[in-house]
């Protein structure tokens, strides 16, 4: 899932300041899940703004509701009249949410009430740790579904580098060697042979350095009548 954390309170305040009329939104899918976006975070965030804006002495009306997924047209449209009630939105979407109901109605002032932070899952209650970069051009198949591009730090496609000592990588002791954890995970399945197969230079072209991705699925693209 997609996994982002809060803006600080100073920096949304700031940003909300010459605006009278506020809408903090909430979105009901992954940011939900990793706890920074749903709805109760949206009222959390909305009732902190309304307490440090009177603090302030601002006069500023905060008020909050959620969407199911502010990724998706569908359910924006859903919700338009309400949207233009307000100056500016505070989306507690992911960066994709903020960009979504930007480009589906350009007049309306969407302002990201999150940092999108990465691609992970919860380690436990609280800890949610990267698992995958987008890269495009998934490796997963060859080393038995831990991802080198996002779990080595220089995203090596052949073996650790020099700097990995005692299963550890050379930027903290805290971090796994992502090839050490790849050398034991192919050693217990039996494919340690594997190791030697000397991958070619990753196409990065696959990933974002190649310009922003679209994927076109012609089997379930609607006929657009042209």
């Amino acid at each position: 899932m997609i996994v982002a954390e809060r803006k600080p309170i100073d920096q949304i305040a700031e940003v909300i300041a010459p605006y009278q009329k506020v809408l903090v939104l909430g979105c009901g899918t992954c940011v939900t899940v990793c706890l920074s976006g749903g709805e109760k975070e949206a009222q959390e965030l909305a009732s902190a703004l309304r307490l440090k804006t009177k603090k302030d002495k601002q006069e500023i009306q905060v008020e909050a509701f959620t969407i199911e997924r502010q990724c998706e047209y569908e359910y924006v449209e859903q919700v338009k009249d309400r949207l233009d009630q307000y100056e500016v939105i505070v989306s507690m979407a992911c960066g994709v949410g903020v960009q979504t109901i930007t480009e589906k109605y350009p007049s309306l002032m969407v302002m990201p009430g999150l940092n999108t932070k990465f691609m992970g899952y919860p380690l436990e209650q609280g800890v949610w740790s990267e698992r995958c970069l987008g890269c495009g051009d998934c490796v997963l198949h060859l080393t038995r579904g831990i991802c080198p591009i996002t779990r080595c730090a220089k995203s090596i496609l052949n073996g650790p580098c020099g700097g990995s000592a005692e299963g550890k990588c050379e930027l903290s002791p805290e971090l796994d060697c992502a090839w050490h954890l790849i050398h034991e995970r192919l050693s217990q399945m039996g494919r340690l042979a594997d190791m030697n197969v000397i991958q070619p230079p990753k196409d990065w072209s696959t990933s974002h350095h190649g310009g922003p991705r679209t994927i076109v699925r012609e089997d379930v693209r609607l006929d657009s009548g042209e």
